[in-house]
This record gives C-alpha cells, structure tokens and sequence, in this order.
C-alpha cells in the first residue's frame, strides 16, 4: 500500500490524539460550566434531558452519532459511537448526569473558579467525568487510531440508586471489552478498583394518636418507636464487615401537643462484596416490624440498592497506570465507601475501572470541587487506556 507525503508526515494517531486534548482546557471548562449551570437532580426529567442536550450537541459537531433513549420520569440515556478500523466488542465510556441536588440549586450557587478549582453542583459527582468522556470520544473521532469501537453511555439515575436503567446499563455492556467509568478521581489522584453496594431501606411506622396532655396514655407513639428503630438499625453498623448503617431522613407527627399516629424514614447501608444484602436487608426488616412501642406497627414501604463493585483486574489497571507514567503523573487503585454504576457492570464480568474522571472532592455538599489542572493529563489517560488495549 503506498502512502503519500503528507500521509507520512502526519504525526502517530497517538500523538495527534495527546496533542488536541493538551489544546483543549478552555473548551472543557466552558462545557463544564454550562451543564453544571443546568440542575439535573435525579426525577429532574428536564434536566436531566437538558444537559444530555448540550453534550450531544458538541459530539454531533465532531461528527459522532448520538441517540437518546427515553427514559420516562428520569430523561434520557445517552448513547454515543465511535467506529474503528476493526468491529468487535466496544469499550465503553460511562457516566451518569443526574445529581443529589434540588431544582434551583445551580441558581442560587452557578459554576465558578477559584485558585484553579471549580465549584458549583455536581461538578465533581460526575459533570465533569462527561465532559472528560465527551471529549476523550472526540479526540479519538478527530484523530483516528481506534481499532475496535468506542462507545459513550450515560445514565439518568445513578444517584437514586439506578432504579430504571440497571437492567439497561448491565445490558449495554455485557460483552464490551472494559468500562472507564468516570466518577471523580480521589482527593488522591487515586483510581477506584472497588466499592461497596448501597441500599436504601424506606419504612413507616403507624401509632395511634391522643391529645398528649388529657389522654396521653391513650396514645402510641409513632416517634417513639421510629426513635427506638433508628438506634437499633445503627447498632447494625460493623467495622469489621465493612457494614454502616445511616437513617438519614425522618419525618412524622402532625402537631407537638398530638401523640404522633404515624412517622417514616429512609436508612442507608452500605456494605462489601462478602456481605449477603438479603440477610442484611431481614435483618432491617425484624427491626422495622418489631413491635419497638405497644400498639405501634412498621412496615417497608420501599428498597433499592446498587451492588459492590469487584476489584478491577490487574491488567487493566496497570494498562492505565502506563499511559499515565507516560503523560508524568503516577495513580494507584483503591477501595472507597461510595457505591456506583460500576459495581453494576463489573457484575456481569466486564473489567471494569472506577474514578477515571477529573480529580474532585467533597461531593454530595456545597463544597464540592473539581481539580481543573487534572482535567487535560487524566482526559490523555483514558485516551491511551482506550488505544493501547488489547
């Protein structure tokens, strides 16, 4: 096969594919800034759909096919290609563009930066994690070198525990060759290789009620027994299983001079791949039911969980791990406490890496970052991971 000059002269896909994303700082920050200015919380159907919009808009202009995949009370999915010279299994970029915060958030605290970090919503937990994606796909598109296919996927509902797409998300990827995952990088700079599963337990206690200063006998206390419940459910908590319990939402009683006739929660677990969830999930189940006040009776009203992640092959991590030495800049993997849509796809066997994202902190708060130095050299990472496997 002959080649022409210019074919000759033309830098390695490599290096072209390092060069456009080492130009490319600006353009991630304002593509940043616009999704994070959109509020996408989870059931943010609008929002949701709104930042998928502005993403798609940008792969459409780098010429990738984008479609969306309605998802009714949620948004959309994502789904993006990028073709190479070969077909075969994918690997595939994630993300998820819901977040934890309520519609009027990105309002009252929008994007900004300060001393080279980005503020606002969901700038770490994940909008910057697609934007990394986005244009690890575009580079890749602009400057060829792909040998088998790439695809982009992004969820709406991680953050609520992926109650609508985890039968789509272990589908999509059952069979593709890895998953880049792209939650936050650790404060570290670290990667993630493991996680613990969640779930979340939502339960209501009836009583009954009574004027709480003429007849307070007559009463049960629906808080009360929530109260007795809450401290039995965090006496679950075991360090030496990696199981933590946290009720994080009551509510109940009508008015503070009633006996409460009903109160309700949710409560958190967390937990490892050696944990059983079913047996945990009884044993939340005998503390709900028990009868913890006299008259009074709980009962679950709702649970959803996401599963442990298992640890990320060696291979896999080492073949990022190389690219990064190349680019100057060493990781290593850890396990961290969070629970992500990665558990999800390592549980049908693909290997799978966490944390590929921008490096970011403080997520799930008002302090939350996103390291925009890290952008660039973890974009190139990824980048490499996706050329150089096999």
């Amino acid at each position: 096969m002959q080649h022409t000059v210019e074919e000759a002269q033309r830098p390695p896909a490599r290096e072209r594919v390092l060069d456009w994303l080492a130009g490319q700082s600006q353009a991630m920050q304002e593509l940043l800034q616009q999704i994070v200015n959109i509020d996408s919380g989870s059931r943010n159907e609008a929002g949701v759909t709104a930042v998928a919009e502005a993403l798609r808009a940008r792969l459409q202009a780098a010429g990738i096919a984008v479609q969306f995949e309605p998802v009714p009370g949620y948004g959309v999915l994502l789904h993006a290609q990028v073709p190479g010279a070969e077909p075969g299994p994918p690997i595939v970029l994630m993300g998820h563009m819901d977040t934890v915060y309520p519609a009027g958030t990105a309002a009252r605290r929008p994007f900004r930066v300060e001393d080279g970090r980005a503020y606002g919503p969901g700038v770490a937990d994940m909008k910057s994690g697609l934007v990394l994606n986005v244009f690890v796909a575009e580079a890749l598109a602009r400057c060829g070198g792909l040998q088998g296919p790439l695809h982009l996927f992004f969820s709406c509902d991680e953050e609520i525990g992926s109650p609508a797409t985890r039968d789509r998300i272990m589908a999509q990827v059952r069979g593709a060759k890895a998953v880049f995952n792209a939650e936050p990088g650790r404060v570290s700079g670290n990667l993630v290789t493991s996680r613990k599963g969640s779930m979340v337990v939502a339960f209501e206690v009836e009583g009954v009620a009574a004027h709480a200063g003429i007849n307070h006998a007559a009463g049960a206390s629906a808080i009360e027994a929530l109260a007795r419940k809450t401290l039995a459910l965090h006496a679950l908590t075991d360090p030496a299983t990696g199981v933590t319990v946290n009720v994080g939402v009551v509510q109940g009683g009508i008015v503070p001079n009633m006996v409460a006739p009903h109160a309700k929660a949710e409560v958190d677990l967390r937990f490892t791949a050696d944990t059983d969830p079913e047996a945990l999930l009884e044993r939340v189940r005998a503390i709900v039911e028990e009868e913890s006040v006299p008259r009074t009776q709980g009962r679950i009203t709702e649970s959803r969980r996401t599963l442990p992640m298992k640890p990320t092959p060696g291979e896999l991590l080492a073949l990022y791990q190389r690219g990064a030495r190349a680019l100057g800049f060493e990781v290593q993997g850890e396990f961290t406490g969070g629970a992500a849509d990665s558990g999800l796809t390592a549980s049908v066997g693909v290997p799978t890496l966490c944390g590929t994202g921008p490096v970011g902190g403080h997520a799930h708060t008002e302090r939350e970052y996103c390291e925009l130095a890290t952008f660039v050299p973890r974009a190139q990472a990824v980048a490499l991971a996706v050329l150089d496997h096999p």
